[in-house]
């Protein structure tokens, strides 16, 4: 992963807190490793390779391949989870808080898209327990979104007939943007998230 991607549309990397640096250097490769290769695909020799490290240095911090998947996953939602709720929580109509909602969340997944691509595409490679946990935080990022759009239709400001259905194609149109998004495209993350935002009030019926 480049240090232009970690820090691509101002965002900065979602591991800074991760110690000790070891642990954090695994997190980074696995990421490349997994991006790359596909978590099954990806062994822990590749993701100790990559960090620099022996195979045996891996297992001090992790004891599988499954561990790393599953601290990718819960940190990258977690992440994601916090910048949905700062835009659902701020001051502003509707209208307002679901542009920024998609307009943030977007450029999340543009400007981290290689973790981005990891965390809501690998989600079948954990095992039951590590992939409740994860499940848990994506309904919590569904219940985010639902709740301005019900907020929207309450005000009138929205025209939305199915308001579940749309929640989940607002979410899939955003995250998508992790799959196909390239720094060496024409658009950066922030135009993304601009154009992204302005679909999705369309869609709402959102009177502007």
């Amino acid at each position: 992963m480049s240090t232009a991607e970690e820090t691509a549309g101002g965002e900065a990397q979602p591991w800074g807190e991760v110690t000790p640096d070891a642990a954090r250097r695994l997190l980074v490769a696995a990421v490349e490793a997994f991006a790359e290769r596909g978590y099954h695909a990806t062994t822990t020799r590749d993701i100790a390779s990559r960090a620099g490290m022996s195979p045996a240095a891996l297992y001090i911090h992790y004891k599988t391949k499954e561990e790393l998947l599953q601290r990718i996953s819960r940190i990258g939602h977690e992440k994601a989870l916090k910048v949905l709720r700062t835009a659902a929580e701020a001051e502003g109509s509707p209208t307002e808080r679901l542009a920024e909602a998609v307009r943030s969340f977007v450029r999340w997944h543009a400007g981290q898209h290689t973790v981005a691509r990891v965390v809501q595409y690998e989600l079948d490679a954990l095992g039951p327990d590590a992939r409740a946990e994860i499940v848990a935080l994506r309904r919590r990022n569904d219940a985010t979104v639902r709740e301005i759009i019900e907020d929207g239709v309450a005000a009138g400001e929205f025209d939305v007939p199915d308001v579940k259905g749309t929640t989940l194609a607002v979410l899939s149109l955003c995250i998508d943007v992790a799959r196909w998004f390239n720094v060496n495209g024409p658009r950066t993350p922030d135009e993304v998230g601009a154009l992204y935002a302005d679909l999705v009030l369309r869609m709402v019926g959102a009177q502007k």
